[in-house]
């Protein structure tokens, strides 16, 4: 069989499960491990035992392990599969990495044993990938507990039904949390993950910093930065996201602070907004409403621009791209999108409830920000915009934005409703 080559790396996938175009994800954990090697090389000066140790719990043929040693100056590397028959593929394809003078230790046992065993041992790790199959909240509490305070949690889930709505029950099981059907369903599975890290972490008195988020739709994503104590207000940031299928309306009320959920467009009869059946007069519809969840950031801007910086550098030292180009899109659309507000819209409804096309996502972004709100593209679903405009106004500006797009003249609405030659 042929060597799979990326990055800087050759290896043998074996027989086993191996996904090429999952290399997005690998590409970022290996520019995240080369940013907090940097960080720890800086402070070399006053600590010159100071390293960073990889724990990879699911390692599979290898591949993220031998990454991290080989491309990102991890210089401790623990690579475990439970699959007993998998080591020998994991000792040849890891034997680099013992040769060019890592730390490397192989292990098969299950990802529970594995982290009991750290714990019982007292070892902590600078980064833990825990790319599991299905959902892995079982495993979070130990995944916590073996990391440094300032370690990241890697975290991956496959389990793409239950967060996204379309299992219930098995949300409630698997997430202690409701999970509706919601227009930007991947960032609903995202925010759900992250709300399940950052309640096992303040349970243990930490704080949580998630680094950034995505999602294909199949795997979800989540890198998040553990804390030595909450940062202030963090609590503020698990809550509530309500949907109203009727108006589209989305509404967002932190934990914290619940109390009734305010009017949605249904209820106010705004015409405009409501679906057919729903103006005034028509049954309001129940709202969706999902959580506890994550609504604070998904991306953390200064880690990705660190993470671009430290690729830029080592490609600049002649070192071979960890970026592949799918990765290098990736990274750029998370780095343009912090993940907040938590309130996502895709163009293609707004199109829907307008009658007409979608409007065009740039000029729509510019007329919400010229009149003071936030908007930006989502970096996680492709389509969609995010912003803390109400919703009645985003309507009205995608309305008047299609309008003058479809003219003859074709001119879009300026800030203050007049128009703008395009």
């Amino acid at each position: 069989m042929p060597l799979h080559a990326e990055g800087s790396v050759q290896l043998d996938t074996g027989s086993g499960f191996f996904r090429p175009d999952s290399r997005p994800g690998r590409d970022l954990g290996v520019l995240l491990v080369r940013h907090l090697a940097r960080e720890r090389n800086a402070a070399r000066a006053e600590l010159p035992e100071a390293g960073l140790r990889v724990l990879d719990a699911m390692a599979g043929c290898g591949i993220r392990a031998l990454r991290y040693g080989q491309e990102a100056g991890a210089t401790a590397v623990w690579a475990n599969d439970a699959d007993r028959d998998r080591l020998p593929l994991l000792e040849a394809n890891l034997a680099p990495l013992e040769a060019s003078g890592v730390a490397l230790r192989r292990t098969a046992l299950t990802a529970q044993k594995l982290l009991a065993d750290c714990l019982l041992r007292e070892e902590r790790f600078d980064l833990l990938d825990l790319d599991a199959f299905g959902c892995p909240t079982p495993l979070v509490p130990l995944a916590l507990e073996a990391l440094a305070f300032g370690g990241v949690l890697y975290l991956a889930s496959t389990d793409g039904r239950s967060p996204t709505g379309h299992d219930r029950r098995a949300a409630v099981r698997s997430l202690g949390a409701a999970a509706r059907a919601h227009p930007a369903s991947w960032e609903l599975a995202l925010r759900l993950q992250i709300g399940v890290v950052a309640r096992a972490a303040w349970a243990l008195g930490r704080g949580v910093r998630p680094l950034f988020s995505f999602s294909e739709g199949r795997t979800f994503r989540t890198a998040v930065q553990l804390l030595r104590r909450p940062e202030s207000g963090e609590e503020c940031r698990l809550g509530l996201i309500a949907h109203c299928h009727g108006c589209g309306e989305q509404l967002v009320q932190p934990l914290l602070t619940l109390r009734q959920w305010p009017a949605c467009a249904c209820e106010a009869g705004a015409g405009l907004a409501a679906a057919p059946g729903s103006g005034p007069g028509a049954a309001t519809p129940p709202l969706a409403i999902s959580g506890p969840l994550w609504l604070g950031p998904l991306q953390h801007p200064a880690s990705l621009a660190a993470m671009a910086e430290a690729e830029r550098r080592a490609v600049a030292d002649g070192a071979p791209a960890s970026l592949g180009r799918a990765g290098a899109r990736l990274l750029e659309a998370l780095r343009r999108d912090p993940g907040e507000p938590a309130r996502c819209w895709p163009l293609a409804e707004l199109g829907r409830r307008l009658g007409g096309g979608p409007p065009p996502l740039k000029a729509f972004v510019e007329a919400l920000r010229a009149e003071g709100w936030s908007a930006c593209p989502s970096g996680v679903m492709a389509g969609q915009l995010r912003s803390d405009a109400p919703w009645h106004r985003v309507l009205e500006l995608a309305g008047r934005i299609t309008a003058a797009r479809d003219s003859p003249a074709r001119q879009a609405p300026g800030p203050t409703g007049g128009t703008l030659n395009r």
